[in-house]
């Protein structure tokens, strides 16, 4: 069974469904229970046209549902109305459906949540990292609005910001999560940037393909993580950091900053640097300061920080820390913790010689890590530390 052409093929069955009147939520729960009847019938019997199959099992499943909930008799019209017979069209409708999902009804939060949920096939837990919320309160986020979309016509596509906040977090969970998404949400990002004049666009294209561009030199061969000090540069993709340095400058000389084009400059300035030592870290704390400046974000402040501890040393960096901890503590009365903080203080303590400090702290670290290789490389740092210690 390709689970892989079944999760690229699902968004397009939804855009099906919902262009043809279904409930989005009916819609999602029908494509659902068509991905599980082909992960049951297609091994012994896979058919000629693999999305046909997907859209005329789910539009049968949907109309069954319809059929059976008396609260939609309204919606018994569409019974009569069948899927067009021979294969379904080959047009790619999954940008398109992100523009749906981020309908005018629905605050920007719940329709990206809504959109990374039914769209992007992301889990529960994973958007809740994203949004540094508990998995529960996230949760119920998505439920409110699924309710609130449920009996809209998807017929008023939603804000390009929306779209784009979507696009670069499929991107983030593909690039650092369990789920290799990102490669999809470059080609939605190029496909984006084809349609619509837009220095953000153009931002988060370049941002994507600047740190696209460093992926096969992000990991081992044992698949153990490789920082970026650490990482060999002759492995980068010189032609992806060229197109996205070319469209970042581009889209800078708009003199219309965002939050996407500060990152990707960021970006280009780990690029340019031939080595780490020769990182302008000057440079990339300003953009910083400009990156918070537009979104006042504790994530790109804590990652202000170790950029702060480069630039002007580790006390300064842990000094940056301390501000970030005085002014956020949204975070931790929320219930969930500022993903890799303690690592960063990690990082800082042990720059300023406190190895003992350091040691305890990654080992904290290791526990809160989001994924395997993460807490695997926090836990050989500690262990490393601990054994300077012991000489």
């Amino acid at each position: 069974m390709d689970e892989a052409l079944l999760r690229s093929l699902a968004p397009s069955v939804l855009a099906v469904l919902v262009r043809r009147g279904a409930d989005f939520a009916a819609a999602e729960d029908a494509v659902q229970d068509a991905l599980l009847q082909a992960v049951r019938v297609w091994p012994a019997d896979p058919p000629r046209d693999a999305k046909g199959w997907l859209v005329t099992v789910a539009w049968h499943r949907f109309l069954d549902a319809t059929r059976a909930d008396a609260a939609r008799r309204r919606r018994e019209d569409l019974v009569d109305e069948e899927p067009a017979p021979g294969p379904a069209p080959a047009a790619d409708d999954t940008l398109q459906l992100y523009f749906l999902c981020a309908h005018p009804s629905l605050t920007p939060a719940s329709a990206v949540a809504l959109t990374l949920r039914a769209v992007g096939g992301l889990t529960t837990r994973q958007i809740a990292e994203a949004y540094l919320v508990p998995e529960a309160t996230m949760a119920q986020r998505i439920s409110r609005a699924k309710r609130t979309v449920s009996g809209v016509r998807f017929d008023r596509p939603g804000d390009v910001a929306t779209v784009l906040r979507v696009l670069y977090l499929v991107f983030n969970e593909g690039y650092s999560g369990d789920v290799d998404l990102s490669a999809e949400a470059i080609r939605l990002t190029r496909q984006l940037a084809a349609r619509i004049d837009h220095p953000e666009v153009a931002g988060l294209l370049a941002l994507m393909l600047l740190h696209h561009a460093r992926r096969a030199a992000r990991t081992a061969p044992d698949g153990s993580l490789v920082p970026l000090a650490e990482q060999d540069r002759g492995r980068w993709d010189t032609a992806l950091i060229a197109e996205g340095v070319w469209i970042l400058q581009a889209a800078l000389a708009r003199d219309r900053l965002g939050e996407f084009q500060a990152q990707a400059a960021i970006a280009a300035l780990h690029a340019d640097a031939p080595t780490a030592e020769e990182t302008d870290w000057v440079q990339i704390v300003e953009w910083y300061d400009e990156l918070t400046r537009l979104t006042e974000s504790p994530v790109v402040r804590l990652n202000r920080a170790v950029a702060v501890g480069e630039a002007d040393g580790p006390r300064a960096g842990l000094a940056a820390l301390a501000a970030l901890d005085a002014s956020s503590p949204s975070s931790s009365s929320r219930g969930y913790p500022l993903p890799r903080h303690t690592a960063v203080a990690a990082y800082l303590h042990e720059r300023d010689g406190d190895l003992a400090t350091a040691a305890r702290l990654y080992a904290e670290a290791a526990h809160q890590a989001p994924n395997l290789a993460e807490r695997d490389h926090l836990t050989r740092q500690a262990a490393r530390l601990n054994a300077r210690r012991c000489r």
